[in-house]
């Protein structure tokens, strides 16, 4: 069970490549200011996996707009994230990406986070950290079950969201409706108007 939600964020100091692909050393907390997906994921060279980095490296630019750094992490090194990224896409690498990937070799990192299976690879844990870096949200998939994007990007306006109106967002909340005031009588015109359609 994750117990990191409202708690300050593991900070964590690892080598990681860099989208240029040099190798630099990441302080997650130096990213304090900003909002970070930070996501697990199991093993360079895989299956799931780079259908998903892929995918966060596709929606990126919303990712940045909304003032969010995207960080991947999983328990190869930072050759074998190197690596992995000359591989061109369609043989199976992620070529360029824009993301910078942590080296998470000794498995510190996924231990800390709570998602390290059997002391051997990372399942796919997802956090969500606000710029005060405390976890707002966290998810943890099983190995064959990869994550949505869209879901990502819909939690972190959701957060920006309670943030800015102090209000809070019902199931199924997309960016441009309403929220709920948090009190009695907020909720109870939210479920009125919404049970009239």
């Amino acid at each position: 069970m994750c117990t990191l939600v409202t708690k300050q964020a593991p900070d964590f100091t690892a080598q990681a490549v860099m989208p240029d692909d040099s190798f630099n050393e990441l302080k997650l907390s130096s990213y304090k200011g900003k909002y970070v997906l930070l996501f697990f994921y199991p093993l360079d060279f895989t299956f799931v996996c780079p259908s998903e980095i892929l995918a966060f490296n596709a929606q990126l630019p919303r990712f940045k707009e909304k003032n969010c750094e995207v960080i991947g992490v999983s328990v190869d090194s930072q050759y074998t994230h190197f690596a992995w990224r000359q591989v061109p896409i369609e043989k199976g690498g992620i070529g360029q990406i824009e993301l910078p990937l942590v080296a998470d070799l000794n498995k510190t990192i996924a231990r800390d986070y709570g998602v390290l299976l059997d002391d051997q690879v990372a399942l796919r844990g997802q956090f969500l950290i606000d710029r005060e870096g405390v976890v707002r949200h966290a998810l943890i998939n099983d190995l064959p079950l990869g994550r949505n994007v869209e879901e990502a990007l819909r939690l972190l306006d959701a957060l920006q969201f309670t943030e800015k109106h102090g209000e809070v967002c019902p199931a199924n909340w997309k960016h441009g409706q309403s929220g709920i005031k948090p009190t009695a009588d907020g909720v109870a015109e939210y479920l009125a108007m919404h049970a009239a359609k």
